[in-house]
């Protein structure tokens, strides 16, 4: 993948840079819950205890990013799961980023897979939209990943180049924005790549934001696996030493959650 003297400047920055990425757990609640659930998942959340030293963010269904604010405790953050490119109009059924900050909301999730897949979502819109975020002045978790056929053919790294090469031709800053690499193919299904697989491609994202971007963006870019995370699995994945944090869809729904995000303890 990499020629031997890219491996020893990516092992030269990895050793420098490595512990001043903070571990960052996101639960991405879906289009799941009601007020009643919710109660039950900030409970378990304020019951805890959580890892002090892992940022946390719970992406919330729209309806309730209010109702999850004022019951969280401040130590978790609230994410929207999704907003538009612009800041007002006829754009029936969408939210903006001024609508979500008004509320008291400060990221949000965009690019997920299943905007991508389901509702047809371009690499373009969707950088778009990551764009128009980050100037209204939320924080972006960006969504990345291969499909099981993109994969087959050997593909991965072609797709995920493509889709972070469309952000990086519309923002300039990175500071605020967390990158999820999401292998579609693991998503719900109970398939997680292994360890060494997410950690590979990990490396060479992080190896194109050094090459693409430049080597600060490339050192400090927190990456998170999302992928059918579990209890069970979390630890020997946030070992690995380009895996930044994890994107957590139905296990952020169950008390497990807390073992996941104390998965660096």
């Amino acid at each position: 993948m990499f020629n031997h003297m890219s491996k020893l400047r990516l092992v030269a920055r990895l050793c420098r840079c490595t512990m001043g990425r903070k571990f960052v757990v996101g639960g991405n609640w879906k289009m799941n819950g009601n007020k009643s659930q919710i109660c039950d998942i900030v409970s378990f959340l304020k019951t805890g205890p959580l890892n002090p030293e892992t940022e946390v963010i719970v992406g919330v269904p729209a309806i309730f990013l209010d109702y999850v604010r004022v019951n969280l405790p401040e130590n978790i953050a609230i994410a929207a799961q999704n907003c538009y490119k612009v800041a007002k109009g006829a754009f029936t059924g969408e939210i903006s980023p001024d609508m979500i900050k008004d509320v008291g909301v400060n990221w949000v999730i965009l690019g997920h897979s299943e905007r991508r897949q389901i509702f047809g979502e371009t690499d373009e819109l969707i950088a778009e939209k990551i764009a128009h975020a980050l100037e209204s002045g939320l924080k972006v978790i960006a969504c990345i990943g291969e499909t099981l056929q993109e994969r087959e053919a050997g593909k991965t790294e072609e797709v995920v180049f493509r889709q972070t090469q469309a952000i990086a031709c519309k923002i300039k800053d990175w500071t605020n924005v967390v990158v999820a690499y999401e292998p579609v193919w693991a998503i719900g299904t109970g398939k997680t790549a292994s360890p060494q697989q997410a950690q590979e491609v990990h490396r060479a994202l992080r190896q194109w934001f050094c090459d693409h971007v430049n080597a600060s963006v490339g050192e400090s870019i927190r990456i998170q696996y999302g992928g059918s995370v579990t209890a069970a699995n979390c630890k020997e994945l946030a070992a690995q030493p380009d895996i930044d944090g994890f994107l957590v869809g139905g296990a952020s729904l169950k008390p497990e959650f807390v073992n996941i995000i104390n998965a660096k303890q």
